[in-house]
């Protein structure tokens, strides 16, 4: 496997104190301005995608997805923040990190824009407004199937998401480095196709292997600004 592109994909879900919202408006200008100073210092060395989940969920506000080529990368910058007034009132309920690495089951399979097989993660874009993430678990007894049969079954699944050109997938892959063995990523525009998806997927051959795929997160893709707005 080319060691060249493997990049490393970090999800980190924030959630902030309520505190934080009672203090003093300019002290909490002072606090953001700081987070995005940490960002805009590590330069192209760090890609930063943000989203918002303020009114989506109760246990998490906000997601920073970085994709970077080093571990070093991701806890200098995780400590930065946590160094920010802001970063004080900031807990992590959530985290998961990923690889890039090519799928085992596409090699003779094309799925148009919505691949997720590329050299580099493909990081979410201003075009699609809606961001669904969730760590994924296979059982041991879909390892032990025959190499043909995960085939045919991936390519049944695969069939089913050419349906719904409007949802793209980006995986990632854990094992080794988290406790899940994907991080799974969707794109979309429109979140009735996105739930149409998982409804037809419930009912795939392959479902019944699935181990783990929750908790699930619906986030709204803003700018950084924006997204440090909405907590208060």
């Amino acid at each position: 496997m080319p060691q060249e592109w493997r990049q490393l994909a970090k999800y980190s879900f924030y959630h902030v104190d309520p505190q934080w919202r009672r203090l003093p408006l300019a002290q909490r200008r002072k606090g953001k301005e700081q987070v995005l100073a940490v960002v805009r210092g590590f330069g192209e060395s760090l890609a930063v995608r943000s989203y918002s989940l303020v009114g989506l969920r109760g246990d998490a506000d906000f997601l920073l997805w970085l994709v970077t080529w080093s571990p070093e990368t991701i806890q200098d910058f995780t400590a930065r923040v946590y160094a920010t007034e802001m970063g004080s009132y900031l807990t992590m309920p959530y985290s998961y990190l990923a690889m890039a690495r090519r799928s085992p089951y596409v090699a003779g399979h094309r799925h148009e824009g919505q691949e997720g097989v590329q050299e580099a993660f493909r990081m979410a874009s201003q075009e699609y407004p809606y961001l669904i993430l969730y760590p994924f678990v296979k059982s041991s007894a879909w390892y032990q199937l025959p190499r043909e049969e995960r085939q045919r079954m991936m390519e049944a699944h695969f069939f089913i998401g050419h349906k719904y050109p409007t949802v793209h997938i980006n995986t990632g892959y854990s094992y080794g480095l988290d406790d899940q063995e994907h991080v799974v990523v969707f794109e979309t525009t429109s979140l009735a196709d996105f739930q149409d998806l998982v409804m037809e997927l419930r009912e795939a051959e392959s479902r019944p292997y699935t181990l783990r795929d929750t908790p699930i997160f619906t986030c709204l893709r803003r700018p950084l600004a924006e997204v440090l707005d909405t907590l208060g």
